[in-house]
Protein backbone atom coordinates (compact mmCIF):
# COMPACT_ATOMS: atom_id res chain seq x y z
CA UNK A 1 0.00 0.00 0.00
CA UNK A 2 1.54 3.41 -1.07
CA UNK A 3 1.25 5.48 1.81
CA UNK A 4 0.12 9.29 1.41
CA UNK A 5 -1.58 9.23 -1.93
CA UNK A 6 -4.05 11.63 -0.20
CA UNK A 7 -5.29 10.77 2.87
CA UNK A 8 -6.47 7.99 4.71
CA UNK A 9 -9.99 7.47 4.27
CA UNK A 10 -9.52 7.43 0.41
CA UNK A 11 -5.96 6.72 -0.66
CA UNK A 12 -5.21 4.87 -3.45
CA UNK A 13 -2.39 2.81 -3.66
CA UNK A 14 0.03 3.06 -6.63
CA UNK A 15 0.20 -0.63 -8.21
CA UNK A 16 3.64 -1.60 -8.91
CA UNK A 17 3.62 -2.99 -12.40
CA UNK A 18 0.55 -1.15 -14.00
CA UNK A 19 -0.16 -2.06 -17.24
CA UNK A 20 1.21 -0.71 -20.09
CA UNK A 21 -0.78 0.47 -22.68
CA UNK A 22 -0.83 -1.40 -26.00
CA UNK A 23 1.55 0.31 -29.03
CA UNK A 24 -1.21 2.17 -31.55
CA UNK A 25 -0.75 1.65 -35.36
CA UNK A 26 0.64 4.88 -36.73
CA UNK A 27 -1.24 6.46 -39.42
CA UNK A 28 -0.27 8.16 -42.81
CA UNK A 29 2.25 10.84 -41.58
CA UNK A 30 0.98 14.43 -41.98
CA UNK A 31 2.53 16.65 -43.86
CA UNK A 32 5.19 18.71 -42.12
CA UNK A 33 5.66 21.35 -44.63
CA UNK A 34 5.47 25.21 -42.74
CA UNK A 35 2.01 27.05 -43.62
CA UNK A 36 2.24 30.10 -44.96
CA UNK A 37 2.10 32.82 -42.85
CA UNK A 38 1.98 36.22 -44.35
CA UNK A 39 4.39 39.14 -42.51
CA UNK A 40 1.06 40.66 -40.56
CA UNK A 41 0.90 44.05 -40.29
CA UNK A 42 4.60 44.53 -41.34
CA UNK A 43 6.15 45.35 -37.72
CA UNK A 44 8.77 42.83 -37.97
CA UNK A 45 12.19 44.42 -37.75
CA UNK A 46 16.06 43.51 -37.06
CA UNK A 47 18.07 43.94 -33.57
CA UNK A 48 20.60 42.29 -34.33
CA UNK A 49 23.05 45.87 -35.66
CA UNK A 50 21.86 47.88 -33.19
CA UNK A 51 22.35 45.37 -29.98
CA UNK A 52 25.97 43.71 -30.94
CA UNK A 53 26.21 43.16 -27.44
CA UNK A 54 22.79 41.22 -27.16
CA UNK A 55 23.23 37.55 -25.68
CA UNK A 56 22.82 35.45 -28.97
CA UNK A 57 21.40 32.02 -28.70
CA UNK A 58 22.11 28.84 -30.32
CA UNK A 59 19.85 26.82 -32.70
CA UNK A 60 17.89 24.51 -30.49
CA UNK A 61 15.86 21.29 -30.58
CA UNK A 62 18.39 19.70 -32.58
CA UNK A 63 17.62 16.10 -30.93
CA UNK A 64 14.64 16.23 -32.63
CA UNK A 65 15.15 15.03 -36.30
CA UNK A 66 14.51 18.08 -39.03
CA UNK A 67 10.88 17.30 -40.35
CA UNK A 68 9.82 17.34 -36.84
CA UNK A 69 11.45 20.88 -35.84
CA UNK A 70 10.16 23.15 -39.05
CA UNK A 71 11.32 26.78 -39.10
CA UNK A 72 8.77 28.99 -38.37
CA UNK A 73 8.90 32.64 -37.95
CA UNK A 74 6.73 34.43 -35.58
CA UNK A 75 4.08 36.40 -36.62
CA UNK A 76 4.27 40.27 -35.43
CA UNK A 77 1.94 42.09 -32.75
CA UNK A 78 0.57 45.64 -33.02
CA UNK A 79 1.52 47.88 -30.12
CA UNK A 80 3.91 45.53 -27.93
CA UNK A 81 4.19 46.14 -24.43
CA UNK A 82 6.26 44.86 -21.96
CA UNK A 83 3.88 44.71 -18.89
CA UNK A 84 5.72 41.78 -16.58
CA UNK A 85 9.84 40.86 -16.60
CA UNK A 86 11.31 38.99 -13.84
CA UNK A 87 14.68 39.48 -13.15
CA UNK A 88 15.45 36.26 -11.28
CA UNK A 89 14.86 34.57 -14.82
CA UNK A 90 16.69 36.94 -16.38
CA UNK A 91 20.08 36.49 -14.59
CA UNK A 92 19.62 33.00 -16.42
CA UNK A 93 20.54 34.05 -19.66
CA UNK A 94 22.94 36.75 -17.96
CA UNK A 95 20.39 39.88 -19.06
CA UNK A 96 19.78 42.37 -16.72
CA UNK A 97 17.34 42.69 -13.90
CA UNK A 98 16.22 45.69 -15.46
CA UNK A 99 14.60 44.95 -19.36
CA UNK A 100 16.31 46.84 -21.47
CA UNK A 101 13.43 48.65 -23.98
CA UNK A 102 15.35 47.90 -27.11
CA UNK A 103 14.38 43.87 -26.02
CA UNK A 104 10.75 44.79 -26.88
CA UNK A 105 10.73 43.48 -30.23
CA UNK A 106 12.28 39.90 -29.87
CA UNK A 107 10.23 39.34 -26.77
CA UNK A 108 6.77 40.42 -28.89
CA UNK A 109 7.94 38.27 -31.48
CA UNK A 110 8.29 41.32 -33.92
CA UNK A 111 12.24 41.42 -33.86
CA UNK A 112 15.06 38.82 -34.02
CA UNK A 113 16.90 37.19 -31.10
CA UNK A 114 20.37 37.37 -33.07
CA UNK A 115 21.67 33.61 -33.71
CA UNK A 116 17.96 32.10 -33.50
CA UNK A 117 16.19 30.06 -35.69
CA UNK A 118 12.72 29.83 -34.14
CA UNK A 119 10.99 26.56 -35.03
CA UNK A 120 7.50 24.51 -33.64
CA UNK A 121 8.24 20.88 -32.79
CA UNK A 122 5.71 17.86 -33.38
CA UNK A 123 4.72 15.95 -30.67
CA UNK A 124 1.78 13.30 -29.81
CA UNK A 125 0.27 12.76 -26.42
CA UNK A 126 -2.68 11.36 -24.61
CA UNK A 127 -4.97 13.64 -23.43
CA UNK A 128 -7.91 13.12 -20.45
CA UNK A 129 -6.62 9.10 -21.23
CA UNK A 130 -7.32 9.25 -25.09
CA UNK A 131 -4.52 8.76 -27.57
CA UNK A 132 -4.95 12.27 -28.95
CA UNK A 133 -2.82 12.00 -32.43
CA UNK A 134 -0.34 14.57 -33.83
CA UNK A 135 -0.22 17.74 -31.31
CA UNK A 136 3.03 19.56 -31.77
CA UNK A 137 3.63 23.53 -30.91
CA UNK A 138 -0.01 25.49 -31.49
CA UNK A 139 1.31 28.53 -30.44
CA UNK A 140 4.63 28.53 -29.26
CA UNK A 141 8.18 28.91 -31.18
CA UNK A 142 11.36 27.70 -29.96
CA UNK A 143 13.68 30.66 -30.71
CA UNK A 144 16.74 28.64 -29.71
CA UNK A 145 19.15 28.32 -26.66
CA UNK A 146 21.88 30.04 -24.68
CA UNK A 147 24.68 29.28 -22.38
CA UNK A 148 24.80 31.09 -19.74
CA UNK A 149 28.26 32.38 -17.79
CA UNK A 150 27.64 29.48 -15.37
CA UNK A 151 27.36 26.86 -18.39
CA UNK A 152 23.82 25.92 -18.01
CA UNK A 153 22.03 26.20 -21.03
CA UNK A 154 18.78 27.52 -21.35
CA UNK A 155 16.16 27.35 -24.31
CA UNK A 156 13.91 30.30 -25.44
CA UNK A 157 10.81 29.86 -26.58
CA UNK A 158 7.58 32.31 -27.12
CA UNK A 159 4.21 31.21 -26.40
CA UNK A 160 1.62 32.99 -28.32
CA UNK A 161 3.61 34.34 -31.39
CA UNK A 162 1.13 33.07 -33.99
CA UNK A 163 0.23 29.88 -35.85
CA UNK A 164 2.89 26.84 -36.66
CA UNK A 165 1.98 23.87 -38.42
CA UNK A 166 0.42 22.38 -35.43
CA UNK A 167 -1.86 25.25 -34.97
CA UNK A 168 -4.67 22.73 -36.06
CA UNK A 169 -6.53 26.12 -37.51
CA UNK A 170 -6.33 27.90 -34.71
CA UNK A 171 -4.92 31.57 -34.13
CA UNK A 172 -1.18 30.12 -32.32
CA UNK A 173 -1.90 32.86 -29.86
CA UNK A 174 -2.28 33.41 -26.10
CA UNK A 175 -4.37 35.87 -24.63
CA UNK A 176 -3.46 38.30 -21.65
CA UNK A 177 -5.49 36.69 -19.29
CA UNK A 178 -3.64 33.20 -19.71
CA UNK A 179 0.14 34.57 -20.03
CA UNK A 180 0.13 36.71 -17.14
CA UNK A 181 -0.94 33.37 -15.37
CA UNK A 182 1.40 31.40 -16.92
CA UNK A 183 4.17 34.43 -15.66
CA UNK A 184 3.06 34.36 -12.12
CA UNK A 185 2.85 30.82 -11.54
CA UNK A 186 6.23 29.91 -12.98
CA UNK A 187 7.78 32.11 -10.97
CA UNK A 188 5.77 31.17 -7.96
CA UNK A 189 6.53 27.75 -8.10
CA UNK A 190 10.23 28.70 -8.43
CA UNK A 191 10.14 30.28 -5.34
CA UNK A 192 8.34 27.31 -3.87
CA UNK A 193 11.86 25.55 -5.19
CA UNK A 194 9.12 23.17 -7.56
CA UNK A 195 10.74 22.13 -10.58
CA UNK A 196 9.58 24.55 -13.17
CA UNK A 197 9.90 25.93 -16.83
CA UNK A 198 10.55 29.83 -15.72
CA UNK A 199 9.09 33.11 -17.35
CA UNK A 200 11.04 35.57 -18.58
CA UNK A 201 8.63 38.51 -19.73
CA UNK A 202 5.12 39.05 -21.03
CA UNK A 203 4.39 41.15 -23.92
CA UNK A 204 0.51 42.95 -24.29
CA UNK A 205 -0.81 43.96 -27.82
CA UNK A 206 -4.22 44.97 -28.25
CA UNK A 207 -4.85 42.61 -31.28
CA UNK A 208 -7.97 41.08 -30.51
CA UNK A 209 -8.17 37.39 -29.71
CA UNK A 210 -11.21 35.46 -29.28
CA UNK A 211 -11.52 32.81 -26.96
CA UNK A 212 -14.83 32.48 -24.07
CA UNK A 213 -14.88 36.44 -25.42
CA UNK A 214 -12.96 38.79 -27.28
CA UNK A 215 -9.55 39.68 -25.52
CA UNK A 216 -6.71 41.34 -26.29
CA UNK A 217 -3.30 39.43 -26.94
CA UNK A 218 -0.03 38.65 -25.49
CA UNK A 219 3.28 36.61 -25.63
CA UNK A 220 4.97 35.16 -22.81
CA UNK A 221 8.97 34.52 -22.86
CA UNK A 222 9.26 30.98 -21.60
CA UNK A 223 13.00 29.07 -20.52
CA UNK A 224 13.45 25.55 -19.38
CA UNK A 225 16.56 23.72 -19.70
CA UNK A 226 14.70 21.64 -22.43
CA UNK A 227 11.31 21.75 -23.47
CA UNK A 228 11.37 17.74 -24.56
CA UNK A 229 7.84 16.53 -23.15
CA UNK A 230 6.95 12.72 -23.06
CA UNK A 231 4.77 12.99 -26.33
CA UNK A 232 7.74 13.90 -28.58
CA UNK A 233 9.01 10.26 -27.62
CA UNK A 234 5.13 9.26 -28.03
CA UNK A 235 4.92 10.65 -31.64
CA UNK A 236 7.78 9.04 -32.73
CA UNK A 237 7.07 5.66 -31.44
CA UNK A 238 3.23 6.11 -33.00
CA UNK A 239 5.12 6.83 -36.38
CA UNK A 240 7.26 3.23 -36.03
CA UNK A 241 10.42 5.68 -36.74
CA UNK A 242 12.61 3.74 -34.02
CA UNK A 243 16.14 4.93 -35.18
CA UNK A 244 15.19 8.19 -34.63
CA UNK A 245 13.54 7.86 -31.55
CA UNK A 246 16.71 6.49 -30.47
CA UNK A 247 18.49 9.16 -31.54
CA UNK A 248 16.38 11.59 -29.63
CA UNK A 249 17.17 9.13 -26.51
CA UNK A 250 20.78 9.37 -26.97
CA UNK A 251 21.02 13.21 -27.44
CA UNK A 252 18.76 13.85 -24.65
CA UNK A 253 20.62 11.43 -22.10
CA UNK A 254 24.55 12.62 -24.00
CA UNK A 255 22.46 16.39 -22.89
CA UNK A 256 20.93 16.21 -19.71
CA UNK A 257 22.43 12.61 -18.37
CA UNK A 258 26.11 12.06 -19.33
CA UNK A 259 26.95 10.21 -16.63
CA UNK A 260 24.63 7.33 -18.32
CA UNK A 261 26.11 8.09 -21.63
CA UNK A 262 28.87 5.31 -21.97
CA UNK A 263 26.49 2.77 -20.24
CA UNK A 264 25.50 -0.55 -22.16
CA UNK A 265 21.93 -0.20 -20.31
CA UNK A 266 21.95 3.66 -20.49
CA UNK A 267 18.08 3.75 -21.73
CA UNK A 268 16.55 1.52 -19.16
CA UNK A 269 18.78 3.79 -16.35
CA UNK A 270 17.81 6.49 -18.59
CA UNK A 271 14.04 5.66 -17.93
CA UNK A 272 14.30 4.77 -14.45
CA UNK A 273 15.89 8.53 -13.47
CA UNK A 274 12.92 10.01 -15.87
CA UNK A 275 10.08 7.97 -13.62
CA UNK A 276 11.62 8.87 -10.39
CA UNK A 277 12.34 12.57 -11.19
CA UNK A 278 8.56 12.73 -12.20
CA UNK A 279 7.06 10.92 -9.17
CA UNK A 280 9.05 12.94 -7.00
CA UNK A 281 7.42 16.35 -8.58
CA UNK A 282 4.04 14.83 -7.76
CA UNK A 283 4.64 14.33 -4.53
CA UNK A 284 6.17 18.15 -4.17
CA UNK A 285 2.87 19.72 -5.89
CA UNK A 286 0.99 17.19 -3.23
CA UNK A 287 2.60 19.14 -0.48
CA UNK A 288 1.36 22.60 -1.56
CA UNK A 289 -1.58 21.52 -3.12
CA UNK A 290 -1.01 22.63 -6.77
CA UNK A 291 -3.39 21.18 -8.75
CA UNK A 292 -2.33 21.35 -12.74
CA UNK A 293 -5.75 20.93 -14.14
CA UNK A 294 -4.54 19.15 -17.48
CA UNK A 295 -2.33 16.05 -16.67
CA UNK A 296 -1.86 15.00 -20.47
CA UNK A 297 1.45 13.27 -21.58
CA UNK A 298 2.31 15.88 -23.80
CA UNK A 299 2.41 18.30 -20.55
CA UNK A 300 4.75 16.02 -19.24
CA UNK A 301 8.59 17.10 -19.22
CA UNK A 302 11.23 14.64 -19.63
CA UNK A 303 13.28 16.61 -16.80
CA UNK A 304 10.34 16.13 -14.43
CA UNK A 305 9.70 20.17 -14.87
CA UNK A 306 6.24 21.46 -14.15
CA UNK A 307 5.25 22.38 -17.69
CA UNK A 308 1.94 24.33 -19.23
CA UNK A 309 0.25 26.56 -16.72
CA UNK A 310 -3.22 26.30 -18.19
CA UNK A 311 -6.13 25.45 -15.64
CA UNK A 312 -3.84 25.37 -12.75
CA UNK A 313 -4.86 26.10 -9.40
CA UNK A 314 -3.48 26.07 -5.66
CA UNK A 315 -6.17 24.30 -3.15
CA UNK A 316 -7.91 26.73 -0.45
CA UNK A 317 -10.14 25.05 1.47
CA UNK A 318 -8.51 21.88 1.42
CA UNK A 319 -11.35 19.14 -0.55
CA UNK A 320 -9.06 15.81 -1.33
CA UNK A 321 -11.31 15.87 -4.28
CA UNK A 322 -10.91 18.92 -5.83
CA UNK A 323 -11.27 19.73 -9.29
CA UNK A 324 -9.31 22.82 -10.68
CA UNK A 325 -10.31 22.53 -14.46
CA UNK A 326 -13.95 22.18 -14.95
CA UNK A 327 -13.38 20.92 -18.29
CA UNK A 328 -12.25 17.98 -16.50
CA UNK A 329 -15.87 16.76 -15.55
CA UNK A 330 -15.15 13.21 -14.85
CA UNK A 331 -12.04 14.31 -12.27
CA UNK A 332 -9.76 12.49 -13.76
CA UNK A 333 -6.69 15.17 -12.99
CA UNK A 334 -8.51 16.25 -9.37
CA UNK A 335 -6.32 16.57 -6.70
CA UNK A 336 -6.29 12.83 -5.14
CA UNK A 337 -5.53 11.54 -8.75
CA UNK A 338 -2.64 13.31 -9.63
CA UNK A 339 0.30 11.40 -8.21
CA UNK A 340 -1.57 7.37 -9.90
CA UNK A 341 -1.97 10.24 -13.21
CA UNK A 342 1.90 10.75 -12.71
CA UNK A 343 1.93 7.28 -13.08
CA UNK A 344 -0.12 6.49 -15.33
CA UNK A 345 2.08 8.97 -17.85
CA UNK A 346 4.96 7.47 -17.04
CA UNK A 347 3.26 4.21 -18.41
CA UNK A 348 2.71 5.34 -21.49
CA UNK A 349 6.61 6.88 -21.87
CA UNK A 350 8.01 3.76 -20.90
CA UNK A 351 5.57 1.84 -23.42
CA UNK A 352 6.44 4.58 -26.41
CA UNK A 353 10.33 3.61 -25.39
CA UNK A 354 10.10 0.03 -25.45
CA UNK A 355 12.36 -0.57 -28.69
CA UNK A 356 14.95 0.72 -27.13
CA UNK A 357 15.11 -1.64 -23.85
CA UNK A 358 14.93 -4.94 -26.14
CA UNK A 359 14.66 -6.35 -29.57
CA UNK A 360 12.27 -8.95 -27.84
CA UNK A 361 9.05 -7.22 -27.37
CA UNK A 362 8.44 -9.39 -24.27
CA UNK A 363 11.85 -9.22 -22.85
CA UNK A 364 11.33 -5.20 -23.25
CA UNK A 365 7.94 -5.02 -21.53
CA UNK A 366 9.41 -7.46 -18.24
CA UNK A 367 12.24 -4.20 -18.31
CA UNK A 368 9.58 -1.63 -18.80
CA UNK A 369 7.49 -3.07 -16.08
CA UNK A 370 10.31 -3.25 -13.56
CA UNK A 371 11.52 0.14 -14.40
CA UNK A 372 7.68 1.79 -13.96
CA UNK A 373 8.23 -0.42 -10.32
CA UNK A 374 10.45 2.49 -8.84
CA UNK A 375 7.12 4.72 -9.20
CA UNK A 376 5.77 4.16 -6.53
CA UNK A 377 8.58 3.80 -3.99
CA UNK A 378 9.98 6.89 -5.32
CA UNK A 379 6.71 8.73 -4.67
CA UNK A 380 6.10 7.54 -0.70
CA UNK A 381 9.29 8.02 -0.13
CA UNK A 382 9.03 11.97 -1.23
CA UNK A 383 5.30 12.49 0.07
CA UNK A 384 6.20 10.56 3.65
CA UNK A 385 9.50 13.25 3.81
CA UNK A 386 7.66 16.16 2.21
CA UNK A 387 4.60 15.79 4.75
CA UNK A 388 6.91 15.02 7.96
CA UNK A 389 8.68 18.51 7.19
CA UNK A 390 5.55 20.47 6.88
CA UNK A 391 4.61 18.61 10.60
CA UNK A 392 8.23 20.08 11.65
CA UNK A 393 9.14 16.54 12.48
CA UNK A 394 13.03 15.89 12.31
CA UNK A 395 13.09 12.36 12.84
CA UNK A 396 11.49 9.26 10.71
CA UNK A 397 8.90 7.27 12.88
CA UNK A 398 6.85 4.12 11.64
CA UNK A 399 3.60 6.10 12.49
CA UNK A 400 4.31 9.02 10.79
CA UNK A 401 2.31 8.15 7.77
CA UNK A 402 -0.89 7.42 10.06
CA UNK A 403 -0.39 11.19 11.88
CA UNK A 404 -0.19 12.80 8.84
CA UNK A 405 -3.26 11.30 7.18
CA UNK A 406 -5.38 11.92 10.19
CA UNK A 407 -4.49 15.58 9.87
CA UNK A 408 -4.94 15.73 6.37
CA UNK A 409 -8.45 14.40 6.92
CA UNK A 410 -9.57 17.02 9.42
CA UNK A 411 -8.71 19.50 7.00
CA UNK A 412 -10.85 17.60 4.56
CA UNK A 413 -13.76 17.32 6.49
CA UNK A 414 -13.44 21.35 7.48
CA UNK A 415 -12.63 22.28 4.43
CA UNK A 416 -9.98 24.42 6.16
CA UNK A 417 -7.48 26.51 4.32
CA UNK A 418 -4.94 24.09 3.27
CA UNK A 419 -1.84 26.26 3.76
CA UNK A 420 -2.51 28.47 6.50
CA UNK A 421 -3.68 25.93 8.71
CA UNK A 422 0.03 24.39 8.36
CA UNK A 423 1.18 27.94 9.39
CA UNK A 424 -0.99 28.25 12.42
CA UNK A 425 0.38 24.56 13.49
CA UNK A 426 3.54 25.98 13.69
CA UNK A 427 2.68 28.15 16.60
CA UNK A 428 1.49 24.85 19.05
CA UNK A 429 2.66 24.51 22.08
CA UNK A 430 3.82 21.02 22.34
CA UNK A 431 4.51 20.89 25.96
CA UNK A 432 0.89 22.60 26.90
CA UNK A 433 -2.05 19.86 28.63
CA UNK A 434 -4.96 22.04 27.14
CA UNK A 435 -6.74 22.45 24.06
CA UNK A 436 -4.63 24.09 21.08
CA UNK A 437 -6.06 27.53 19.70
CA UNK A 438 -5.64 26.26 16.19
CA UNK A 439 -8.53 23.98 16.86
CA UNK A 440 -10.81 27.61 16.09
CA UNK A 441 -10.86 27.66 12.33
CA UNK A 442 -11.49 23.53 12.02
CA UNK A 443 -15.36 22.23 12.22
CA UNK A 444 -13.98 19.21 14.27
CA UNK A 445 -12.62 20.50 17.05
CA UNK A 446 -12.89 17.41 18.87
CA UNK A 447 -11.14 15.62 16.47
CA UNK A 448 -8.85 17.68 16.26
CA UNK A 449 -7.99 17.59 19.98
CA UNK A 450 -7.24 14.12 19.48
CA UNK A 451 -5.39 14.14 16.89
CA UNK A 452 -3.36 17.11 18.68
CA UNK A 453 -2.90 14.90 21.10
CA UNK A 454 -0.42 12.45 19.42
CA UNK A 455 1.03 15.11 17.31
CA UNK A 456 2.75 16.48 20.82
CA UNK A 457 3.81 13.34 21.48
CA UNK A 458 5.28 12.73 18.53
CA UNK A 459 6.71 15.56 19.30
CA UNK A 460 8.05 15.11 22.48
CA UNK A 461 9.47 11.59 21.27
CA UNK A 462 12.04 13.68 19.28
CA UNK A 463 12.55 16.20 21.89
CA UNK A 464 11.51 19.34 19.50
CA UNK A 465 12.30 22.64 20.39
CA UNK A 466 8.83 24.79 19.32
CA UNK A 467 11.14 27.36 18.53
CA UNK A 468 13.05 25.59 16.15
CA UNK A 469 9.98 23.22 15.23
CA UNK A 470 8.25 26.52 13.82
CA UNK A 471 11.35 28.09 11.58
CA UNK A 472 11.71 24.80 10.18
CA UNK A 473 8.02 24.48 9.78
CA UNK A 474 7.41 27.77 8.14
CA UNK A 475 10.64 27.51 5.86
CA UNK A 476 8.58 24.52 4.09
CA UNK A 477 5.06 26.00 4.65
CA UNK A 478 4.04 28.74 1.91
CA UNK A 479 2.27 31.83 3.51
CA UNK A 480 1.95 33.53 -0.03
CA UNK A 481 0.51 31.47 -2.75
CA UNK A 482 -0.72 32.29 -6.59
CA UNK A 483 -4.40 31.89 -5.48
CA UNK A 484 -6.69 32.23 -8.06
CA UNK A 485 -8.33 34.90 -6.39
CA UNK A 486 -5.18 37.03 -6.13
CA UNK A 487 -4.51 36.15 -10.30
CA UNK A 488 -7.48 37.24 -11.22
CA UNK A 489 -7.23 40.59 -9.37
CA UNK A 490 -3.83 40.87 -11.20
CA UNK A 491 -5.39 40.18 -14.56
CA UNK A 492 -8.79 42.96 -13.96
CA UNK A 493 -6.11 45.77 -13.12
CA UNK A 494 -3.90 44.61 -16.15
CA UNK A 495 -6.40 44.84 -18.23
CA UNK A 496 -7.59 48.22 -17.03
CA UNK A 497 -3.63 49.19 -18.04
CA UNK A 498 -2.35 48.84 -14.33
CA UNK A 499 0.22 46.48 -14.31
CA UNK A 500 1.41 47.41 -10.82
CA UNK A 501 -0.54 44.68 -8.44
CA UNK A 502 1.29 42.22 -11.27
CA UNK A 503 5.00 43.48 -10.19
CA UNK A 504 3.85 43.05 -6.51
CA UNK A 505 2.31 39.97 -7.07
CA UNK A 506 5.53 38.45 -8.61
CA UNK A 507 7.97 39.62 -5.83
CA UNK A 508 5.86 38.49 -2.83
CA UNK A 509 5.26 35.23 -4.54
CA UNK A 510 9.54 35.36 -4.77
CA UNK A 511 9.76 34.97 -1.15
CA UNK A 512 6.52 32.82 -0.15
CA UNK A 513 7.75 31.16 3.12
CA UNK A 514 9.05 34.50 4.40
CA UNK A 515 6.32 37.14 6.05
CA UNK A 516 6.42 40.35 3.98
CA UNK A 517 5.17 43.70 5.28
CA UNK A 518 2.54 45.27 4.22
CA UNK A 519 1.90 41.95 2.29
CA UNK A 520 -0.99 40.44 4.70
CA UNK A 521 -3.50 40.73 2.33
CA UNK A 522 -1.95 38.40 -0.29
CA UNK A 523 -1.56 35.85 2.80
CA UNK A 524 -5.19 35.69 3.57
CA UNK A 525 -8.02 33.13 3.14
CA UNK A 526 -9.87 34.14 0.38
CA UNK A 527 -13.59 35.24 0.83
CA UNK A 528 -15.98 32.11 0.64
CA UNK A 529 -17.53 33.16 -2.81
CA UNK A 530 -13.95 32.82 -4.18
CA UNK A 531 -12.68 29.73 -3.35
CA UNK A 532 -12.19 26.73 -4.96
CA UNK A 533 -12.16 28.67 -8.68
CA UNK A 534 -12.36 26.23 -11.33
CA UNK A 535 -10.76 27.80 -14.42
CA UNK A 536 -10.63 26.76 -18.09
CA UNK A 537 -7.79 25.51 -20.59
CA UNK A 538 -8.35 28.88 -21.85
CA UNK A 539 -7.29 30.40 -18.67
Amino acid sequence: MLPLAVWDEQSRPLAAGAPLAEKTTAPDFCRQNVATIGDGIRLYMSINESLPEFPPLRPAARELPPALRPLVPPTPVPEPRLIAWSPAAAELLDLDGQPNPALLPALAGNGDWPGGEPVATAYGGHQFGVWAGRLGDGRALLLGERRNAGGDTWEVQLKGAGPTPYSRHADGRAVLRSSLREFLCSEAMAGLGIPTTRALAVVSSPLPVRRETVESAAVVTRLAPSFLRFGHFEWLAHLDRQDELRGLADAVIDRHFPRLSAEPDRHARWLTEVIGSTARLMARWQCVGFCHGVMNTDNFSILGLTLDYGPFGFIDAFDAGHICNHSDEGGRYAYQQQPSIGQWNCAQLLNACLPLLSERSETAVEIATGILDHYGPAYAEAAVAGWRAKLGLVEAREGDPELINRYLSLLHRSRADFSLSFRRLAALDSQAETPDPGRDHLADPAGYDAWVIGYRQRLRAENSDDAARALRMNAVNPLYLLRNHLAQTAIERAEAGDYGYTERLRKVLTRPYTEQTGAEDLAAEPPAELRQIAVSCSS
